[in-house]
């Protein structure tokens, strides 16, 4: 493997702040680095000195004679004045780029096919399009270009589940060059799991190397406190909890960690499951009793667009649900709609006499009113303190949980970063002891200690929950369910998670294709995905029928996850008893099978139910 980069004793300090002391490292042909670290840590100005824009101190940085290095920065470079063809072929003859499929599969991955047809086309102007849209033709920009190095600042920025799945699968299985690397910087857990062979942690002016994805660097984080003695127990207790995770979690992770598993099981063999989903649910149940919020065949339109279409969606008490769906499906229409923000154009909206409803937007302008108040302040004009997970805890404790050290809780909110901003707007939520919370993309400019932590505040927290994002590993972590937005209409439930939201998307976009090319009228397809509009060609009877087995396969689905959970715990038991491990495994294997039959009988339930 050909040494492409290397970084030796590199010293630098901004102001008072000591960015990298005496860092030494390299980058190899065939490395995936992902880089992980607290925001302001130092991570783009790492990357920085890699490209050589950023001056030193002191050390040096060498390049292998005729390496060409591609950035990805957060600021946007793009001429407004350029087309979008322009912009992301550059000056490549047509049969050049059309001839050459690598340039073919970015075109479709990212900017909607050959004619540009998500962007309005090759002709249109870069100068109006949206941060996303720019973003995308930057990405695609820098693969078309195809340099030995790619330098990546947050690429999965403005990008759906599907086009952070397509970016994986291209780094790593189509740039496969011995003589390419990448290093990205990332806070998605997911896609730094399914693309790096090494991570980066940029902390305290050093930068930690761990071999593996995100599910290895968990565990060696772990085990390096361990071995150190760390005294920072709830940093430990934490850490340990969300190896627990990654071991006893979704089992679908696209790369196997390279750890040992012996040791990832004694360091959390008296760990608990993340949270008692039982025991939360009860309680939730106490503090709403049984009506929650309630959509009854509700439309909503947004000008000619129909993002509802005559939907019933009853929320639970204790509810954990992720809401997952192409970019303007109208995915936090909904959640406004839910929380009696949009009016609906037909149906009947119910909200539960308890209900105490917090809703996290995008924005966070609410904090505007408080701007000239210290962090602490703006947290106790809520409430001094709240009760969570049974106990209660002050509104500086919570914010030592969330990240506000002693000293930070002094800042003025008008001097918060971005992250910071979009953390104290979660915490002021949680003071206010809601019962419903809904939060859309809480993950925009949070780092990934701060998402664990997040994660670790709400497991436990009793109410229902409502998440729309597009970070799989959260919406994994942190729901027990989710249902997805296609643009048709209609809320479909997703038994299969994002995996199946993926699968379906993909059925959806051939039938299309083959839809545009034969000029067929559009018909239910498989899997209850459904194209157009045609009734259903099943009778009042036979639907409710399929209703009825709906509700019982659910209640098995249930059972069959509970036994699951179980099987886990005494394979984590029995992990130095081979005989054992092999016939708990062998239950295992058949649990899966028994699970994957309920989840295509559902299925076609589900196409008849409509």
């Amino acid at each position: 493997m050909a040494n492409l980069l290397s970084a030796e004793r590199v010293s630098l300090t901004l102001g008072t702040r000591h960015i990298l002391d005496e860092v030494s490292l390299g980058i190899g042909g065939g490395d995936r680095i992902g880089v992980v670290g607290r925001n302001g840590g130092g991570k783009s100005t790492l990357l920085r000195v890699l490209l050589g824009s950023q001056p030193i101190d002191s050390g040096r940085v060498t390049r292998v004679g005729g390496l060409t290095i591609g950035v990805l920065t957060q600021e946007d470079a793009l001429p407004p004045g350029a087309t979008v063809a322009q912009a992301v072929l550059g000056d490549r003859a047509e049969h050049e780029w059309a001839g050459d499929p690598r340039i073919r599969d970015i075109m479709n991955g990212l900017l909607g096919g050959l004619d540009l047809a998500a962007l309005g086309g090759p002709d249109a102007v870069i100068g109006p399009l949206s941060g996303g849209e720019r973003r995308r033709v930057g990405l695609a920009r820098l693969l078309v270009d195809d340099p030995d190095l790619l330098l990546l600042d947050e690429p999965t920025n403005h990008l759906d589940v599907e086009g952070v799945q397509w970016l994986a699968d291209f780094l790593v299985q189509r740039r496969t060059r011995t003589d390419s690397a990448f290093v990205a910087i990332t806070h998605d857990r997911w896609f730094l799991d399914a693309t790096s062979t090494n991570t980066w942690e940029v902390v305290d002016g050093r930068v930690e190397q761990y071999e593996g994805g995100y599910a290895a660097y968990v565990l060696a984080k772990a085990e390096r406190a361990r071995v150190a003695a760390v005294t920072q127990e709830r940093r430990d207790n934490l850490l340990r909890k969300e190896l627990a995770w990654l071991r006893r979690g979704a089992p679908a992770r696209t790369s196997k960690p390279k750890f040992r598993i012996e040791a990832a099981n004694e360091l959390i063999k008296s760990e608990p499951e993340p949270r008692d989903d039982v025991a939360l649910t009860r309680f939730a149940t106490t503090r709403l009793g049984k009506d929650v919020v309630d959509l009854i065949d509700a439309t909503v339109l947004i000008g000619e667009r129909t993002i509802l279409d005559r939907q019933t969606w009853r929320l639970a008490p204790g509810e954990r649900t992720g809401i997952v769906g192409v970019n303007g499906a109208g995915k936090s229409t909904l959640l406004r709609a839910i929380a009696g923000l949009v009016p609906l154009d037909a149906g009947k909206r119910k909200e539960g006499r308890t209900v105490q409803l917090a809703y996290l937007t995008q924005e966070v302008r609410e904090l505007e009113q408080v701007a000239g108040r210290t962090v602490i302040d703006a947290i106790t004009d809520v409430r001094s303190y709240t009760v969570l997970d049974g106990k209660e805890i002050s509104a500086s404790q919570l914010a030592k949980r969330l990240g506000f050290s002693g000293p930070r809780q002094q800042t003025r909110v008008s001097d918060l970063s971005g992250g910071e901003r979009r953390r104290l707007q979660l915490l002021r939520l949680l003071m206010a002891e809601p019962n419903v919370l809904l939060l859309d993309e809480p993950t925009n400019d949070l780092d990934i200690e701060t998402l664990t932590s997040i994660e670790d505040v709400l497991d436990g927290w009793a109410g229902t929950l409502l998440v729309v994002s597009h970070d799989r590993y959260l919406l994994e972590r942190m729901c027990d369910r989710q249902v997805a937005l296609f643009g048709d209409g209609r809320i479909r439930e997703l038994p299969g998670g994002v995996e199946q939201y993926l699968q379906l998307r993909h059925e959806q976009q051939a039938r299309t294709a083959g839809t545009r090319s034969s000029a067929a009228v559009p018909t239910s397809s498989a899997a209850g995905v459904t194209t157009g509009a045609a009734e259903s060609a099943y009778s009042p009877a036979q639907q409710r029928e399929a209703r009825k087995e709906l509700a019982r396969i659910e209640r098995a689905l249930s059972r069959t996850e509970e036994r699951e959970s179980r099987l886990h715990d005494r394979m984590v038991q029995a992990a130095q008893d081979h005989a054992e491990s092999a016939r708990l495994s062998e239950q295992l294997r058949e649990l899966h099978a028994e699970r994957e039959q309920l989840e295509a009988e559902w299925l076609e339930a589900a196409e008849v139910a409509g």
